[in-house]
């Protein structure tokens, strides 16, 4: 079990990333499948570089040692596309000119073909979040809490191999926080994701159950 839990696991070797002369993160760091990792700090402390990094959209100012390890693979040099890293920001990012059910379409893992196949995946995707028979319905007609379940079942329905989240509950008012918060980490345990957070809000923390990592600014 340990070894299958360690392929499936990302793995942070020795990732320094500096701005000019300036250190901002040296980290090393194992996320086992299904456990969720939560990184704090102050603004300027590198959480949002750090995400960069891992998602695979370092900007060039940047300068980034080590490597990144996912399922047992070296992703470090892979463009974003192809690292199959999942990420949920704190707006669903929804498309407006879509359907709930063109959304969904839109994160759906190429290996999912054929017109019948690609419905019935929708579907139960709709079914796992409370929302079935939405596939029509326009983005701008939901509630904020059902744009946050399409916007995680549209990153899930990818097959990401890891999930990343850049506070994603920071814009729901208190109670549909903690419905969220309990969706979205019961998701990502279930299906085995290595999860990475950045927050604030040592709710959130104290919700995700996990390690907590705090950054420090660096001189």
């Amino acid at each position: 079990m340990q070894e299958q839990n360690g392929y499936r696991a990302m793995i942070l070797d020795q990732v320094r990333i500096h701005l000019e002369s300036r250190r901002l993160i040296d980290l090393s760091l194992t996320v086992d499948p299904g456990e969720i990792v939560t990184v704090m700090g102050p603004s300027g402390s590198g959480k949002s570089t750090l995400l960069a990094y891992l998602s695979g959209f370092l900007d060039p100012a940047f300068r980034a040692s080590g490597r990144l390890m996912l399922c047992g693979q070296d992703v470090t040099a892979l463009p974003a596309q192809q690292r199959r890293i999942g990420i949920l920001f704190q707006d669903p990012l929804l498309f407006p000119h879509l359907s709930v059910g063109g959304n969904l379409a839109f994160g759906l893992s190429p290996s999912v073909k054929g017109r019948e196949m690609r419905k019935a995946a929708i579907r139960q995707a709709l079914d796992a979040i409370n929302m079935a028979g939405f596939e029509g319905r326009d983005p701008a007609t939901l509630s904020g809490g059902q744009k946050a379940r399409v916007a995680l079942a549209r990153t899930l329905l990818s097959q990401p191999r890891a999930l990343l989240l850049d506070e994603p509950f920071s814009k729901l008012d208190a109670d549909l926080r903690q419905h969220m918060r309990q969706h979205v980490f019961g998701r990502a345990r279930a299906q085995g994701l290595p999860t990475l957070l950045v927050t604030h809000d040592e709710e959130d923390a104290k919700a995700a159950g996990g390690p907590i990592i705090r950054l420090a600014v660096q001189g």
